[in-house]
């Protein structure tokens, strides 16, 4: 089947705040509707990011959230927070008069998902996961302080790098203090670093030629300012919201999906939550955290077309 990746409607959408989000409607208008969420936060969305969906079947929603890629303020922190995300999704389902969704998410996608779904259940008609992110203490402490070191010590050594010895028992704040520099370039190189990073462990065997390709692919300066100032806020969510609010899920389905060697969001963090989770089918494939792996795009699509039953 060939898929046309050409939306048939592309808009801003005022939510408050200031804020006007860029969307795009993908898909059969009449179809089973769908929102899909991006990752870091501040990555937006990407046009291949439609090849996951039957556009026969699915009516799409893409869209950048506050201060990701195209929406507007770019890169804004001002009243940028989860809770304000949550409102942000409910404002799109309130204006195209959709009633249930299903969420598809990504990373950052997975936690803004699962969030809003235990806010509000009764409006998501199913999760599909892909490389599940907590937000919690220990999985942000984990991608900030050197947990991949002995996986990818090339990645981390350049990441480090750019913070001096006294300033590492804070990486977080010392990264968002330069990105707030005065000096555009230790703005620009702080702000690169830190995406660098990011996608430099994102992939099985990712060269460098790969790293700056998608580094161009992607809104990095959103991404990395957004990212940072999340998880320095610990995504401003309780230590193991998540986790202790899985009974609020317990009448969605759920459908998650985790590379077996993801160093971005680490297995062994999300599996407390497949525990509580009993209805959810998890699948461990062969990959890292990308969505563009193999592995992971082949199951991804075939759970989406799954859901076409479901949902």
């Amino acid at each position: 089947m060939v898929i046309l990746k050409r939306p048939y409607k592309k808009a801003y959408l005022p939510v408050g705040d200031g804020y006007t989000l860029y969307y795009e409607l993908y898909g059969n208008p009449k179809g089973k509707p769908v929102l899909f969420l991006h990752g870091g936060p501040g990555a937006g969305f990407l046009d291949e990011e439609k090849d996951f969906f039957n556009p026969k079947v699915y009516k799409v929603i893409f869209f950048d959230q506050r201060g990701a890629a195209r929406s507007k303020p770019f890169g804004s922190l001002k009243n940028n927070n989860t809770n304000k995300l949550v409102q942000d999704i409910t404002r799109i389902l309130d204006y195209f008069k959709i009633k249930k969704v299903l969420l598809v998410g990504g990373s950052w996608g997975t936690t803004l998902a699962l969030v809003y779904a235990i806010k509000h259940p009764e409006r998501v008609s199913g999760l599909i996961l892909r490389g599940v992110f907590l937000a919690n203490d220990a999985s942000i402490t984990d991608y900030t302080r050197g947990g991949i070191k002995r996986y990818e010590p090339k990645a981390w050594s350049r990441f480090i790098k750019q913070v001096p010895p006294y300033y590492r028992k804070d990486v977080l704040g010392y990264y968002f203090k330069q990105m707030h520099s005065k000096d555009k370039k230790i703005r620009e190189r702080h702000l690169y670093e830190w995406a660098y990073y990011e996608f430099a462990i994102s992939k099985l065997n990712i060269s460098d030629k790969e790293i700056k390709k998608a580094l161009k692919k992607y809104s990095y300066r959103s991404l990395s300012i957004l990212e940072v100032y999340y998880l320095k806020n610990r995504c401003f969510l309780p230590e193991n919201h998540i986790i202790k609010n899985t009974n609020r899920l317990s009448r969605i389905p759920i459908s998650i999906i985790h590379g077996k060697f993801d160093r971005v969001c680490p297995m062994r963090f999300m599996k407390p939550f497949c525990k509580k989770v009993k209805h959810a089918k998890v699948y461990f494939v062969n990959a890292g955290h990308s969505e563009s792996e193999p592995e992971i795009k082949k199951k991804l699509i075939s759970e989406i077309k799954r859901f076409e039953k479901i949902v």
